[in-house]
């Protein structure tokens, strides 16, 4: 065990990890601690960060990074200033030195050791001696006992009796894995390993974890750590980088606490291949016990269900997920026909090779199913062969959360089973759901009339995913439109490739009589889609006859696009009749959505179908759909 030293007049217990000072002390992490001891042992000379490195990290691969932050807390803890340094020097592009002397701490004398007899000594006992060496012995003991806990912390007992340093911290974001390969057509897998430990991590309910969706758009980011947490709400950062050698994975993960920028936690893993999934699920049980998240036993089962995959299956997988989002990116695109048929067949075709390479592994049936969701067909001609798929998915893993969330979706979209699908989206939350599923569970709940309890979805999904806008359908669709604008207009600039904003923008403008407003957002809206003849010809309608004549001429050429090869929902079509005052019309395209199960479960709430909701035949299909005014 390392001896106790001063370093200037601070005494260094190497045993206890502390650094005190006039009786106050600070404890700080082991390895910060082994930091300190290595430069301690050249005191006045330099080491080289890669000595450094080899014999704090020994057999843990760390970046510079983590060697930087515990410099970094050492020089906190001594007041050290790193531009006029009188504790730890930098010496640049080499390593660091200690400049403070050293000096050793002479082990104190033994308790009761100048009681002992000596050897000249009678050794007659006096008789009322024996109670006070049973309380020496017990003193010792005690003494020792401590030291023990102090300086092995077996089981973690030491932190349980005496607690540990660690700030509290509720959120998490998990930031992009770095890809170490060298070969950036490995990205696809570190991009799905990190997707992978944000749904572990999600797992646990009282810990809330920022949704892909946000995480993603700092892959490559300049921006500080502390920036980073701001930006997302959050307490705790957790970065690293993944490196797969042949049937080899290993994962570097560090735990920071943002808000001081201050490395909690760092550890490494590596494991073979095929227990992929089980390192994800111990990176993220070790970040959860760090950071003392209050499991509930069947949480902490899923952390410890997950069993060996093959290989080939799970990098079919991460292929599949990769065109997957390359479809989700293009999605009502005018060339969408091709492009995105292309991304599919090849999604679908990844899915399927994992599936046969694994056929037990569950998450490939739920990207078939994405797929098909995602793709140009409407709910009619998809949820056969996707409900086939997430009941297989089902049956193979009851705790997966994205199957219970597509099952939700099936019943919803497809059955109308409003009840079913409410209890699917329940359950997928309580197994550690994402943004989407709260967002879908908040549309689910303004259908059935509970704007309320659909409100407080909105914020949640809004609260794991800041990057994104969830707010502005929730004002939307409870006739905000004010607050609604705001947030469109915001959501608009933010992702300038949307088309959605400005279709939601050319609603409300179109609704509330700001005619020139409605007919500038839906000409950007087919401009995003690539659709701008279509644009050139709305804008001279509008010039020529006015709002609602533009608006039929743009639902008639649509009807052309749909007899021909571009899918376009029945119910868009609809919409443009009912907001141009062709009720006629509107219903016969209604009537073509109802029976491709396609958009009828936004009939109740949606403010787009105001100008039909008067005629009895709305009425009529409300109750065919099953739901209520």
């Amino acid at each position: 065990m390392e001896s106790n030293f001063r370093i200037g007049s601070w005494l260094v217990q190497p045993s206890l990890n502390t650094i005190s000072q006039n009786g106050v002390s600070t404890r700080v992490e082991p390895k910060v601690m082994e930091v300190l001891v290595c430069l301690s042992r050249h005191a006045g000379n330099s080491i080289s960060k890669e000595e450094l490195l080899e014999n704090v990290w020994r057999d843990t691969f760390v970046s510079d990074d983590v060697l930087k932050r515990a410099i970094s807390e050492l020089r906190r803890v001594l007041k050290d200033d790193a531009r006029e340094s009188r504790v730890i020097e930098t010496i640049p592009k080499r390593g660091y030195r200690l400049l403070a002397e050293v000096h050793p701490v002479n082990p104190p004398v033994a308790i009761g050791s100048d009681l002992q007899p000596s050897k000249t000594d009678s050794p007659v006992v006096p008789a009322n001696s024996r109670p006070w060496k049973i309380s020496l012995t017990a003193v010792a003991g005690v003494v020792m006992v401590c030291a023990f806990i102090f300086g092995l912390n077996p089981g973690g007992l030491r932190d349980r009796f005496f607690g540990r340093n660690i700030p509290v911290i509720n959120s998490l974001a998990v930031l992009p894995l770095q890809n170490l390969s060298g070969d950036p057509s490995q990205d696809y897998f570190a991009d799905g390993m990190t997707e992978e430990l944000i749904t572990e991590l999600s797992r646990l309910n009282p810990l809330r974890v920022i949704s892909r969706t946000s995480i993603m758009q700092y892959k490559n980011a300049k921006k500080t750590l502390p920036e980073i947490a701001r930006e997302l709400g959050v307490e705790g950062i957790i970065a690293g980088s993944v490196l797969r050698s042949g049937d080899r994975v290993r994962i570097t993960a560090q735990l920071i606490y943002a808000p001081q920028e201050r490395n909690i936690w760092a550890q490494s893993y590596e494991r073979d291949a095929k227990d992929v999934l089980a390192l994800q699920s111990v990176v993220a049980s070790s970040i959860a016990n760090e950071i003392r998240v209050k499991m509930k036993p069947g949480e902490q089962a899923q952390l410890n269900s997950s069993r060996p995959v093959n290989l080939k299956a799970h990098e079919a997988y991460l292929q599949g997920r990769y065109h997957l989002q390359q479809v989700q990116n293009a999605v009502f695109k005018k060339d969408m026909g091709k492009l995105n048929q292309e991304e599919a067949d090849k999604a679908v075709e990844y899915f399927q090779e994992a599936i046969q390479e694994d056929p037990n592994y569950a998450p490939p049936y739920i990207g078939v199913w994405e797929v098909g969701q995602v793709g140009p067909l409407p709910p009619r001609d998809w949820t056969p062969r996707a409900r086939q798929m997430v009941l297989k998915a089902l049956q193979l893993d009851d705790t997966l959360a994205e199957a219970h969330y597509a099952m939700a979706t099936i019943l919803q979209m497809a059955d109308w089973n409003w009840p079913e699908s409410e209890k699917e989206f329940q359950r997928a939350i309580r197994l550690g759901a994402n943004a989407d599923v709260h967002g879908n569970y908040s549309s689910l709940l303004f259908c059935l009339g509970r704007p309320q309890e659909a409100m407080k979805e909105a914020e949640l999904a809004q609260v794991l995913d800041p990057k994104n806008e969830h707010m502005g359908d929730a004002y939307y669709l409870t006739r905000q439109f004010d607050r609604a604008i705001e947030l469109y207009h915001s959501r608009a600039q933010m992702m300038p490739g949307d088309f959605f904003p400005h279709y939601a923008l050319s609603n409300i403008y179109g609704l509330t009589g700001r005619e020139p407003e409605a007919i500038s957002e839906l000409q950007k809206m087919l401009t995003i889609l690539d659709y701008r003849e279509l644009a050139h010809t709305v804008d001279q309608v509008y010039g020529r006859f006015g709002y609602q004549p533009a608006l039929r001429i743009f639902a008639k050429q649509l009807e052309e696009v749909y007899s021909r090869t571009n899918y376009i929902p029945a119910w868009y079509i609809a919409s443009l009749y009912g907001l141009g005052g062709e009720k006629d019309q509107a219903f016969t395209w209604l009537e073509r959505g109802y029976k491709a199960r396609d958009g009828m479960e936004s009939l109740v709430v949606d403010p787009v179908w105001d100008p039909l909701r008067s005629d009895p035949r709305f009425k009529d299909l409300v109750q065919r759909v099953g739901l209520s005014q």
